[in-house]
């Protein structure tokens, strides 16, 4: 009888499949003895995939600075298994440049010229963050050796079923080959959708009147050729995809960005850009990314977004509210970063010790009016003294009498916004980033998300990941340096705040509203700027699509006020087993990333800041590892689904 090798699929090569890679190899001497057979199915390249793919413009950009970028465990991670430390992006460019990287890849000459001015604080190009990941995926599959072994397939999963024997799986790919799994893991980061619901509406509008309509998509994947030279368009959205769509259709086009002698960014055009006219809900970009360091003491550990926190909370109350029970303690937590920073860093600019403020803050609700008025004596300056609400909709109170009111409006936040971030004079900004950024990481290993209303977790996946995205997710600081001096060539016009969009068959066109009325324009273009939303049954990836088809798998079902509501996430217990229509667990099939119900976060984070994907990778490898261990007793997952693939 031969041996019986436990094998696992991953469906989908990219950084998170990488990552699991690492924790695998990192386990493996620990849980399993004997071989262990991996199958990677990746279209794209292993290791970066589609998003992070080499072959896209050389101009696109990481949001996220060299020295904060790696896919490395170190000591500050909370995990069961071994910590194994590497190079974040900054040192593997450094030690590419110097030849001291064992099995460095051969990079082209420009990206070499890259990594040798890469400093800590650069924005690495995309393409150089391809070359990184690309190799962590090779170490990652050498950490295997010599019990695991790994075989990539260039190719895309079109199903998975039940197998009729021997493995748990059968995973069909679509040059037809069928690979037979004890285990498989569906990693397939951000999918694309077909274009539903309105942006439908949209494409047939635009297919009947010979417009360009651009729906939800990964921008760089997007066809914007026949957008003419001059053509107006509206732009809906002012986030990632926005900054990308800019850097493809001015730089993309030929033109080019020059300093000027006054200190100020001028823009040479080609010629061959359209004029872009855009807006969003709050009808500003995402706030800059933060230069500079903190001046004041070490932020310290959380004090009142903390497990103890929730676990108290947890004993009084069957299901948790986050707006009302969870959002302030993580505002006060930030603040309270925010305000160590800004007291210790600058105490020019307070009018009371740090002790004593803090004493009296941690015994405060944050949207108490004691709190405020505390806040208020001992922060002179008003501009300092934190109003989220204000911070989520900065231009709401704004009365505009003029498009051109607008245009003045949006272009004077873009500035203060780079005052306040990119010139280090205002640490207390990067501070309150990290207190952030720690409540986003840690909030799925703190809050159990079975215990969440489902109006909460609407808010979690909704409003709380939007808000983060807009403070703490936002673009280089000269990507916003760019987006004025486009501004000012007038390739690029500012719709503001609470932007619709609608098509008026009366004229053939588009027609943006936004600015409370005031704007009002019509194009023959509309780009709307952002991925799809997650969608299981209307995803343009088949695999998705067939679990809910077949019952294996099924969209997240929220009882709202309004009845049942899909988030269109795949449905994943606490331990990311896909969990089928009855809440069924599909044994041995797991699923991970943007797509799925599971609080997302990312794939490769900051080095020393315990970073969530880092644990969870590590629980997860250590539960596909005790899962290849046979168990006599486990019934087949043949016998718990009707349907399966010989």
């Amino acid at each position: 009888m031969s041996e019986h090798i436990p094998t696992v699929v991953f469906v989908g090569g990219g950084p998170r499949t990488a990552g699991l890679l690492e924790r695998l190899g990192a386990n493996l001497p620990e849980l399993l003895a004997g071989p262990l057979s991996i199958h990677v199915v990746e279209p794209f390249e292993p290791g970066s995939g589609r998003i992070w793919r080499f072959d896209q413009d050389p101009g696109l950009m990481l949001n996220s600075m060299a020295g904060d970028v790696t896919m490395f465990t170190d000591p500050s991670v909370t995990c069961t298994g071994p910590v194994a430390e590497g190079p974040d992006l900054a040192q593997w460019s450094a030690a590419v440049v110097a030849g001291t990287l064992p099995d460095a890849p051969n990079l082209p000459q420009h990206l070499v010229a890259q990594a040798a001015a890469l400093t800590r604080a650069s924005f690495p190009t995309r393409q150089l963050q391809s070359a990184y990941l690309e190799w962590f995926f090779r170490h990652a599959v050498a950490s295997l050796a010599p019990h695991g072994t790994v075989t990539v397939h260039k190719d895309s999963v079109v199903s998975i079923d039940a197998s009729p024997a021997g493995k748990a799986w059968a995973v069909r790919l679509a040059h037809g080959t069928a690979l037979a799994a004890d285990a498989v893991v569906l990693a397939v980061g951000h999918t694309d959708a077909q274009t539903h619901g309105t942006s439908a509406l949209y494409a047939d509008f635009a297919e009947r009147h010979g417009l360009f309509h651009a729906a939800p998509a990964y921008t760089t994947d997007v066809d914007y050729s026949a957008l003419a030279p001059g053509q107006d368009t509206i732009v809906s959205g002012m986030g990632l995809a926005f900054v990308d769509l800019v850097v493809l259709l001015m730089e993309g086009r030929g033109g080019r960005f020059v300093e000027n002698d006054d200190g100020g960014l001028g823009y040479v055009p080609s010629g061959a850009e359209p004029r872009l006219w855009a807006g969003s809900r709050r009808g500003v970009p995402y706030h800059s990314k933060i230069t500079g360091t903190l001046r004041g003491e070490a932020p310290g550990e959380p004090l009142f977004f903390t497990a103890d926190a929730v676990a108290k909370l947890l004993a009084r109350h069957s299901e948790l509210d986050f707006r009302t029970q969870l959002w302030p303690l993580i505002a006060k937590d930030a603040a309270y970063t925010y305000f160590r920073e800004l007291f210790t860093g600058s105490p020019d600019r307070v009018s009371m010790g740090w002790e004593a403020f803090a004493t009296q803050f941690q015994e405060l609700d944050w949207y108490s009016p004691e709190r405020a008025a505390l806040v208020a004596a001992a922060v002179p300056e008003a501009s300092l003294w934190l109003d989220f609400e204000r911070l989520d909709h900065p231009l709401t109170g704004h009365i505009f009498a003029d498009q051109a009111a607008v245009q003045d409006a949006v272009a004077g936040y873009i500035t203060e916004d780079l005052r306040l971030r990119a010139g280090g004079g205002n640490p207390e900004t990067l501070a309150l980033f990290l207190g952030f950024l720690r409540a986003y990481m840690d909030l799925g290993a703190i809050v159990p998300a079975d215990r969440l209303t489902a109006a909460s977790q609407a808010a979690l996946q909704g409003w709380w990941h939007g808000f983060f995205s807009f403070v703490d997710s936002g673009p280089p600081p000269h990507r916003l340096r760019q987006i004025l001096a486009l501004h000012r060539a007038g390739l690029l016009q500012f719709l503001g705040p609470g932007l619709t969009v609608a098509a008026h068959e009366s004229t053939g066109q588009f027609v943006a509203t936004s600015a409370h009325g005031t704007v009002k324009f019509r194009a023959s273009a509309f780009i709307e700027a952002r991925l799809p939303e997650p969608t299981v049954v209307r995803s343009a990836n088949p695999v998705l699509e067939e679990l809910q088809r077949s019952g294996i798998g099924s969209e997240q079902q929220l009882l709202s006020a309004d009845g049942t509501v899909s988030t269109g996430r795949l449905l994943v217990s606490d331990t990311h087993q896909v969990v089928g229509p009855r809440g069924e667990l599909a044994k041995h099939l797991f699923a991970v990333g943007p797509g799925t119900s599971a609080w997302g976060a990312g794939a490769f984070a900051r080095p020393r800041s315990n970073a969530a994907p880092f644990r969870e990778n590590d629980a997860l490898a250590r539960s596909l590892l005790h899962a290849l261990v046979p168990h006599a007793d486990e019934t087949p997952v043949s016998a718990l689904y009707g349907r399966t693939q010989s």
